[in-house]
């Protein structure tokens, strides 16, 4: 199965409600020791939020990694030199590949990790990577039991859909408990901070969560049927009258309940 072809312009249309969990993750972060801090971040998608790093640390040397040409395009437009004396780049690389080229203070993967299967098994060479009293800093959506997601697999499950959409989507088990993922953090030596919060995003527009979906978890629906749009359009179609009835509009919105699971885990100075 290809990888999903990103569009960083439909998944920047919900920006604001997708910054909030990176908000709340680095607000556990501490700050270096380190002077110029190295910090690198997975899956940087479009590099808004890579940004925050480099604002957040301005003398840091703050690199966003990914594999979506079409993301790095994007993320490009925040590349260069910092007013702190620090710098900001982006790489292509492939998160399940990548491993740390020297000693980094802060490792960050914002709602990367579930694309990339058995990720808890990398997490001891990124552990390796940190300076002492480093940081491997992340969050992943635990929604994947949310009608958001069950309504997707059990369409693609169909028989009109299974045999072009095998292996297409991630299932329930993409991502760790909370309790799993403290147990495989502590293991490795790390004081770690894990927690799971559900967010309500009142979202505006017309088929707002099918808008939302479409920058994300419906990515890899969309680039297996590309060649086919008229499949691909009937598909969508009954995905959004399913979302429809999941997630009915209100007077104001349509609320969209989404849990996601962080964790903070440092190593030891």
């Amino acid at each position: 199965m290809a990888e999903p072809a990103w569009d960083p312009a439909q998944y920047l249309r919900h920006a604001g409600h997708r910054a909030r969990p990176f908000a709340d993750l680095l607000a556990r972060v501490p700050d270096p020791a380190a002077e110029a801090p190295r910090v690198a971040d997975l899956g940087c998608g479009p590099g808004t939020l890579t940004a925050w790093l480099a604002g957040r640390w301005p003398a840091a040397r703050v690199t966003g990694y990914d594999n979506s040409p079409q993301m790095l395009d994007r993320a490009r437009r925040h590349a260069g030199p910092t007013p702190g004396g620090g710098r900001l780049d982006f790489v292509h690389a492939d998160v399940r590949t990548w491993r740390p080229d020297g000693p980094h203070d802060l490792i960050a993967a914002n709602a990367a990790l579930q694309w990339v299967p058995d990720h808890a098994e990398l997490f001891p060479a990124w552990i390796d990577g940190l300076a002492p009293g480093g940081v491997l800093a992340f969050q992943v959506p635990g929604n994947f039991d949310a009608p958001s997601h069950r309504l997707l697999r059990d369409l693609a499950h169909a028989p009109r859909w299974r045999t072009r959409l095998a292996g297409a989507l991630r299932h329930d088990g993409a991502v760790l408990s909370p309790a799993a993922y403290l147990d495989r953090l502590t293991a490795l030596g790390c004081a770690a901070d894990v927690w799971e919060t559900t967010y309500v995003h009142l979202l505006a527009g017309e088929d707002a969560v099918l808008d939302w979906v479409k920058g994300t978890a419906l990515r890899p629906v969309l680039t297996a049927l590309d060649d086919d749009p008229e499949a691909r359009d009937a598909f969508v179609d009954a995905y959004r009258s399913a979302l429809r009835r999941a997630y009915p509009a209100g007077p104001h919105g349509t609320p969209f309940p989404f849990r996601r699971v962080f964790a903070v885990a440092r190593k030891a100075a």
